[in-house]
């Protein structure tokens, strides 16, 4: 059975992560359109949607998975290396988070970053994405 968690975990930490690290590219696009262009308003759906039906429900999924892994095995919460990755999980979640509000800012026509902004914002879920993987495969403490 745990298996089959971990490999549901994964699956959704995929899922996530494709969507974190593809929303602020779109936002960097989105920046360059016309407010009111067909354009601008198909980049406004396109972010609802990423963030509604692939994002949302892969995070849940991923921390559903997550805590039931550790409820099979608690003996994990005792490794360092777990407390550390779950430091890096908390921070993609407010990155996470802090997405909703960038959204909501071009669905009304109000957004007021540059494309350099989402383009810095576009690396941070890469260079955590990259501290997990270590973290989950290497477990250097």
């Amino acid at each position: 059975m745990f298996l089959w968690i971990k490999a549901l975990h994964i699956i959704s930490i995929i899922a996530w992560m494709a969507g974190l690290l593809y929303l602020p590219r779109l936002f960097v696009y989105h920046c360059a359109v016309a407010p009111g262009s067909e354009a601008y308003q198909l980049f406004t759906v396109m972010e609802r949607r990423l963030l509604r039906f692939i994002m949302a429900p892969a995070m849940t999924a991923a921390y559903v998975f997550g805590i039931w892994m550790l409820v099979l095995i608690p003996e994990l919460l005792h490794d360092p290396w777990l407390h550390a990755k779950l430091s890096l999980v908390v921070l993609l979640t407010v990155i996470h988070h802090l997405m909703i509000p960038w959204h909501r800012a071009f669905a009304e026509d109000r957004n007021h970053r540059s494309s350099r902004f989402f383009r810095i914002a576009n690396e941070i879920p890469t260079v955590l994405m990259i501290g997990i993987v270590i973290l989950v495969v290497v477990k250097p403490f």
